[in-house]
């Protein structure tokens, strides 16, 4: 009877048989913890002999999913991995209180009660989802309310506006995807867990960077600027020529400055939060020499002699150690990061300029990268690291001038172009649809006066006939003889001629196989001369173009002559059929014509 009642008990998950003869199996797997709705793992097997084989084995490979995610090797939350993570994480001070404020505001609220055992890919990409919808996670109702300017007490004015949901940055979304990648690592060390679920979570894909330097005219606004204050216009100078961040400026001391051999070394910064600043190394932590040109050296010196100046007053003397921007007279005190941010922006503020300190680093590599600099040095002064790599695709903006370079580069080295024609000068030039080929027929016919002023043109059927196309061929033919002037139709009746068009002028041909002009003094035989070229075959032209040669080179001109018919996909033994008419650029006068005998 035990037995009995124990095969009567409901299987966990479920195979179902679809319409078109695939299997589905799907298994419950509890809450999802970021949306609070059911969470199911489901795959479909596609029809065949072992479908319903391969579909149990799927649901007892669910099945023991589940169960390892209820009964994790560990009952510690994502919470305590982070924080015993970053308690152990060795990195910059400021880096680890970003990472600790992002954990705080937007994993803990939202996953940081779900077991470490528990969380997977499905968990992971609705907690992304959640953070590209509102960075202050409301739950969808915040109707009514305040996003205030600031958490401390104060009284709202028009900063204080009603809530709005915006998306946290991709770029922030991804840091958070490395926090927890990286603890995950440690996890799958001290086997918490056998797998890390990052490694199938997608993040928001990295932001295009997007670099906007000052411009050159802008830059120099800034700088003349700046000069009204001596030592803040030598800070702004030396940013601009080295292009060093601002803590490394802050923490330059007059011994990293070897004016005589023109050399500045970056090795040391400030660093700073809202509790004090403190000296570090560099962000490469690693030191940099940056060779500096002659005008730097002078603004550098000088500099250096007011800072003697203001030392000697006091009845010190300056051993080296001394900061290069100080507060203070004697250079005891460095400048803080966020001072020289400030009081750039406002500078920017004064002059209608939208722009940033850190901007001048892009202005920095900008300008090298314009003047032909390669990349590893540009790389090298800026104090990045990848050989370049991110100089290019961060600090670099669109170098207009380094393009039209570029393109004139291209442009010298492209072949000659054939001349642009409209309208009827470009269907009588080289008719290239039938229709077009019909309507210059018909032209042709009136000109000559084989079909005279009043008559009335062949019918469109005879047209279609006589040319072995289409009645719809034919009346684009006429309909396009209407539109040059020559004839007048209406509905129901046929087009009647009511203009002669001038005649075509007649176009020589010649009996010599070569050209028969002899360079003068006005045309250089080695330079060559831009020549207008027509593309002939029995006395139509087929082709224009132009091109630079020697009118009375016959090599070049067969070259010409040779290239243009296999442009127009003939074989190359149908060259002598055709001729090249030659007029100098700007004249309607023929030079020569050219015909080959090969």
């Amino acid at each position: 009877m035990a037995a009995e009642s124990k095969r009567r008990t409901r299987q966990r998950g479920g195979i179902d048989e679809l319409p078109s003869g695939a299997v589905r199996v799907r298994v419950y797997a509890g809450v999802d913890p970021v949306t609070k709705r059911e969470h199911y793992l489901t795959e479909t097997i596609p029809a065949g002999p072992g479908a319903w084989e391969l579909a149990e084995q799927t649901r007892t490979k669910f099945l023991n999913q589940v169960n390892e995610r209820r009964n994790p090797r560990t009952s510690s939350t994502v919470t305590q991995l982070l924080r015993r993570y970053l308690d152990q994480w060795a990195g910059e001070r400021t880096t680890l209180k970003t990472y600790r404020r992002y954990v705080r505001i937007h994993v803990e609220p939202l996953i940081g009660h779900v077991k470490v055992g528990t969380l997977d890919a499905d968990a992971l990409d609705s907690f992304y989802a959640e953070l590209r919808r509102c960075r202050v996670h409301c739950s969808g109702k915040a109707r009514g309310q305040l996003d205030h300017r600031t958490k401390r007490p104060h009284t709202c004015d028009d900063r204080c506006r009603p809530h709005k949901c915006k998306p946290l940055g991709a770029s922030s979304i991804r840091q958070i995807h490395f926090i927890l990648s990286g603890a995950y690592k440690k996890a799958v060390r001290w086997r918490w867990v056998a797998v890390s679920p990052l490694t199938q979570a997608e993040p928001p894909a990295a932001p295009k960077p997007n670099p906007t330097p000052p411009s050159t005219e802008d830059a120099a606004r800034i700088l003349n600027e700046a000069w009204k204050d001596p030592d803040w216009g030598t800070l702004v100078w030396l940013t601009m020529t080295t292009g060093a961040r601002r803590g490394e400026q802050c923490g330059l001391r007059w011994k990293h400055v070897d004016l005589e051999h023109a050399v500045l070394t970056y090795d040391r910064s400030i660093g700073q939060d809202e509790d004090g600043t403190w000296e570090k190394d560099t962000k490469q932590h690693q030191q940099r020499r940056n060779a500096l040109d002659p005008e730097t050296v002078a603004v550098l010196a000088e500099h250096w002699t007011r800072c003697q100046q203001r030392a000697a007053a006091l009845g010190t003397v300056l051993t080296g150690e001394e900061f290069v921007f100080s507060t203070t007279p004697d250079g005891s005190q460095h400048l803080k990061p966020a001072s020289l941010g400030q009081r750039y922006g406002r500078l920017a503020a004064r002059l209608g300029i939208k722009t940033s300190l850190h901007k001048l680093r892009h202005y920095s590599a900008t300008e090298l990268i314009k003047a032909g600099v390669d990349m590893r040095t540009v790389a090298g002064r800026l104090g990045q690291g990848g050989g370049g790599a991110t100089t290019l695709r961060v600090y670099t903006a669109w170098v207009s001038e380094a393009d039209q370079r570029a393109s004139l580069s291209l442009h010298a080295r492209m072949p000659a172009r054939p001349a642009v024609t409209e309208g009827l000068q470009r269907v009588l030039a080289g008719p290239e649809s039938p229709y077009e080929l019909i309507a210059v027929g018909l032209r042709e016919q009136i000109a000559s006066g084989e079909i005279e002023v009043g008559a009335h043109l062949p019918t469109v059927k005879a047209i279609a006939a006589t040319n072995a196309v289409s009645e719809g061929t034919a009346t684009r033919a006429v309909a396009l003889v209407k539109e040059w002037g020559l004839v007048e139709a209406s509905r129901g009746r046929r087009a009647a001629v009511t203009a002669r068009p001038e005649p075509a002028p007649t176009k020589p041909v010649a009996v010599e196989p070569v050209a028969v002009l002899e360079p003068d003094e006005q045309q250089p035989a080695q330079s060559g001369v831009l020549l207008n070229l027509r593309l002939c075959r029995t006395g139509k032209t087929i082709r224009a173009f132009t091109a630079r040669a020697n009118p009375s080179d016959p090599d070049k001109l067969e070259q010409l002559l040779t290239g243009a018919v296999r442009r127009l996909g003939a074989d190359a033994e149908d060259v002598d059929s055709y001729e090249l008419e030659v007029r100098l650029h700007g004249e309607e006068s023929l030079l020569a014509t050219f015909v080959t005998t090969s």
